[in-house]
């Protein structure tokens, strides 16, 4: 097969950039007002606890993006501040999306657990300038104590211990004196804040638990609020771009750094995360999909893991330029899976060599060609361009073709096979059927056909008007396969508006055919080589494949099929995000 054509996405002309851009263009050109400017700094923290989806690429091609944009750098730091739920596992198949997107983090891989000594000695100074104190009592109490929006927190009885004996608390918390949940060390900040997340938020608490870098030796573990700022601030972050979420924890994201006064303080700046259509984007349910066998595993091709996206034959291409479109707002909406998909369509359009497969093979006979007779033709791998790179097509006496490609009593408008009705084989010849073989069941086995040798090629030589054409394979030459045909694995748009949301799971999401057959250009594919099977969609080598065992995945249709059995034109975008 000839190599793929780059296809790189690109913003449309004039389009305005998003409002971060925005932002930082207008603090340089008041930087360099004062004869400075503004440096861009920028990170992307991945727990890991599972494998990044496609909502995760988007913050990606915004974080790599906005430093390579603006000259600046990212990082790519871990949050491994929960030792029960992360996995050396999730940490390389993380650097490896990333680097499939195409993009590569400055100097080296940064952990949360890098700082643990640093974190634990700025709890300490806080302790000591009288803003953190241990508290003995369990979350339980804790939370039901904390008030809510109507009503003000109750301070705790703890909060009264002298500097002294918190910090003796708390370095035997260090030390593993206590069991588990026995204390907890809180911020001191106001239990009668009408922001419920400063009242006494929690900074750490004891968990003996096994660290995937750090082992046994820590049991008092970090909360994200408080590794989160000052993870930023001691690699020099200068913009904190986390999602909607946690527009609310921006008051305690900067308290602790001005409860610190470390010598920078970053910015943190939200925008909305993407919410997809027949897709859920949520890490705790994608594990539920997993751990419940819903899906053969994160990289299942039904996933939207990127892991899941890359093994179904999805393009770093696609994914960045579907990323491009639907922009950075500041406002949360439902972005309709059909711009993925439109993105994919183009993007594997420009890329994919045409070939022939045959999914459901009907046999077909042309009697008027001698046994053992062969004809060989240079087929294009794009039609569009005859001239461009082509593969051998071998015509013999028998040959498979598409069995919906037949119809016995053919519709109104059938410009396939059916009897006395002529068609062209693709690259091939042209056909007639003549003859219809049933086995005892009245099924169809076996078409009778003949053919004309002049039309070697697929001409029609006298000129007459052939309107069908269809795709085909030589009996003789071709190569089995299995073929995968993959679709949403959800069939309603929001699968969330249940709490059971497994009951709107596809049930005919997958289907596996095992007795395909592809032309012999595919006999070597490797696995992630992508092609175009004629006429019936874009499909991607799995995996899986094995000498003498050909595996491909359906990416895409052609055409959006879903939204045409869905009775419509497709589903329109919710909101700004589209």
């Amino acid at each position: 097969m000839p190599a793929p054509e780059p296809h790189a996405p690109e913003r449309p002309e004039g389009a305005p950039g998003n409002f971060i851009e925005e932002r930082i263009v207008t603090e340089n050109a008041a930087a360099v007002a004062q004869g400075g400017s503004v440096r861009v700094h920028t990170r992307f923290p991945p727990e890991p606890n599972g494998f990044l989806h496609i909502g995760h690429a988007k913050s990606i091609c915004l974080n790599f993006g906005l430093a390579k944009e603006f000259g600046g750098k990212c990082n790519l730091r871990f949050d491994d501040t929960n030792p029960e739920t992360e996995e050396t596992l999730f940490v390389r198949s993380i650097e490896e999306d990333v680097r499939w997107l195409g993009f590569e983090w400055s100097d080296h891989t940064y952990y949360a657990s890098d700082y643990f000594e640093q974190l634990y000695g700025f709890a300490v100074r806080l302790i000591e300038n009288g803003k953190a104190y241990v508290d003995s009592r369990s979350l339980e109490e804790i939370r039901a104590t904390r008030g809510d929006f109507y009503k003000p927190g109750e301070d705790s009885p703890n909060r009264g211990r002298s500097v002294e004996e918190n910090l003796d608390l708390f370095a035997r918390m260090r030390a593993g004196e206590f069991p588990d949940g026995s204390h907890v060390l809180r911020a001191k900040i106001d239990m009668a804040s009408p922001d419920v997340k400063l009242r006494d938020p929690v900074m750490y608490r004891i968990r003996r638990a096994h660290h995937h870098r750090t082992g046994d030796t820590w049991c008092i573990y970090p909360m994200y609020d408080w590794a989160h700022g000052q993870s930023d601030a001691i690699e020099g972050i200068t913009h904190s771009i986390c999602t909607l979420e946690f527009v609310n924890h921006r008051p305690l994201y900067h308290w602790f750094l001005d409860a610190l006064a470390l010598p920078h303080h970053p910015e943190q700046i939200e925008f909305a995360r993407l919410n997809l259509t027949f897709t859920v984007l949520s890490k705790r349910k994608l594990q539920e999909l997993v751990a419940q066998k819903h899906v053969a595993g994160w990289d299942d091709p039904r996933m939207p893991t990127l892991a899941g996206l890359r093994r179904r034959g999805y393009t770093k291409e696609a994914i960045q330029a579907f990323c491009e479109r639907i922009g950075v707002s500041t406002r949360d909406s439902l972005v309709d899976v059909a711009l993925l998909e439109h993105a994919l369509r183009e993007d594997l359009n420009a890329r994919s060599p045409r070939v022939m497969a045959v999914l459901r093979p009907l046999k077909v006979v042309i009697e008027n060609m001698e046994e053992g007779a062969e004809q060989v033709f240079d087929a294009p791998y794009d039609p569009e361009k005859p001239d461009g790179p082509t593969r051998k097509v071998h015509l013999t006496r028998e040959v498979w073709i598409e069995r919906d490609d037949f119809a016995e009593v053919p519709a109104k408008k059938w410009f396939r096979l059916a009897p006395g009705q002529e068609v062209r084989l693709r690259s091939g010849c042209l056909v007639k059927c003549v003859g219809v073989v049933k086995n005892d069941q009245g099924e169809v086995t076996e078409l009778r056909c003949t053919w004309d040798p002049a039309s070697g090629g697929g001409t029609s030589p006298d000129g007459r008007k052939v309107k069908g054409t269809i795709h085909w394979v030589s009996a003789k030459h071709a190569v089995k396969a299995e073929v995968r045909l993959y679709d949403r694995l959800f069939r309603v748009e929001n699968p969330l508006k249940d709490e059971d949301y497994t009951q709107h799971l596809n049930p005919a999401s997958l289907e596996v055919l095992p007795e395909c057959f592809v032309e012999p250009s595919l006999a070597d594919a490797k696995a992630g080589a992508r092609v175009q099977f004629e006429r019936i969609g874009y499909f991607a080598v799995d995996p899986d494949t094995r000498p003498r065992k050909l595996v491909f995945n359906r990416t895409i249709g052609l055409k959006d099929s879903w939204a045409l059995s869905q009775g419509s034109a497709g589903h329109q975008a919710k909101g700004d995000g589209a």
